[in-house]
């Protein structure tokens, strides 16, 4: 326990600061799921953003709450939490997101939340409340993730590419448009059920510190429903300046690279998610999207595109970090 007594009212406006939160993750990270789909022509865009808001709210039944166990007691120590932690943590993510989506950078919503809970804690109590073991691990993913969907998301290219020698490009594309609405719904299974679990473990801890719930008992079903509705409801309406970015400014996708990319992708957020790792979606699909344009020679790469995205990677967690600092202290003024 924080030792501080939070009021009802704090509890309930963090909660709805935390579901906006969440219903933002969706929005921004919306570009994840459909971005392939809809730039190959596979799906309209209405179209696919009720295809990914549905699977999003599907993967509730498929996973367990690993990321949220993470989130809510892996990444600061659950001692030093309190509604001034949260709220820091929370408006550091949900600024970080806003700005990323106005000028259309793929940027991680995960780790703007870890930049944020970071930020708060080491504003409230210095380094010793960090757990430097889950840091550490959604850290590597920066680097992990995007490297394992490149890596799977060429492989793939490369062995639909050997499958498909003999087949003519009008049937393989035609093929593959079909095999794009299962890759789709597994990536954006993966998306659900990796994201929103991150929500699920701030609003867990909330309660924890609140005494409303005790850290040995279950999530409560409310807490793990609205957080699939809300981040459902984000994709729904869809960040589509990013959508822009992630489908054609890095490379040119046809249907069978979107399969390949999202399939790709999809892995890794499946065994991510199992292992309990917060990892970032949009560090995901782009590696696997650079994977499979590289598989056509770098040339059909946009570098210049791809590493100004890697330099918003490295910056999310810093900056949401300092974000949420001056949140925090502002938060003890307002709360």
């Amino acid at each position: 326990m924080s030792g501080i007594e939070i009021s009802l009212t704090a509890v309930v406006v963090l909660v709805i600061l935390a579901l906006a939160f969440d219903f933002m993750n969706g929005f921004h990270d919306a570009a994840n799921s459909i971005a392939t789909i809809v730039s190959t022509g596979v799906l309209k865009p209405q179209q696919a953003v009720a295809w990914a808001a549905f699977f999003n709210v599907v993967a509730v039944a498929v996973f367990q709450l690993k990321v949220a166990s993470t989130i809510g007691k892996g990444t600061i120590d659950p001692s030093i939490v309190d509604h001034y932690v949260i709220f820091g943590a929370l408006i550091g993510a949900i600024v970080w997101n806003l700005v990323t989506w106005y000028y259309g950078i793929p940027s991680s919503s995960s780790h703007a939340l870890v930049g944020g809970l970071v930020g708060a804690a080491l504003a409230k109590s210095g380094t010793g409340a960090l757990i430097w073991a889950g840091i550490g691990k959604t850290v590597a993913f920066i680097f992990i993730a995007p490297l394992l969907g490149f890596t799977l998301g060429s492989l793939l290219m490369v062995a639909v590419a050997w499958v498909c020698h003999r087949t003519t490009p009008r049937k393989v594309d035609k093929s593959f448009r079909r095999l794009q609405l299962v890759s789709a719904s597994l990536y954006s299974l993966g998306h659900g059920g990796n994201d929103a679990q991150k929500t699920i473990g701030i609003i867990w801890m909330l309660l924890i510190a609140a005494g409303i719930s005790q850290s040995n008992e279950s999530v409560p079903t409310w807490v793990i429903a609205s957080c699939y509705i809300a981040m459902g409801l984000g994709t729904m309406f869809g960040g589509w300046r990013i959508v822009k970015t992630m489908g054609q400014k890095i490379t040119k996708l046809k249907p069978v690279g979107g399969f390949a990319a999202e399939t790709g992708g999809a892995i890794t957020l499946f065994m991510a998610t199992a292992l309990g790792i917060p990892v970032s979606t949009t560090h995901t699909i782009t590696g696997a999207i650079v994977g499979v344009g590289s598989t056509r020679g770098t040339r059909n790469v946009r570098w210049g595109v791809a590493g100004g995205i890697v330099w918003a990677w490295i910056l999310t967690i810093p900056a949401t970090a300092l974000i949420s600092a001056i949140a925090w202290w502002l938060g003890q003024a307002l709360l």
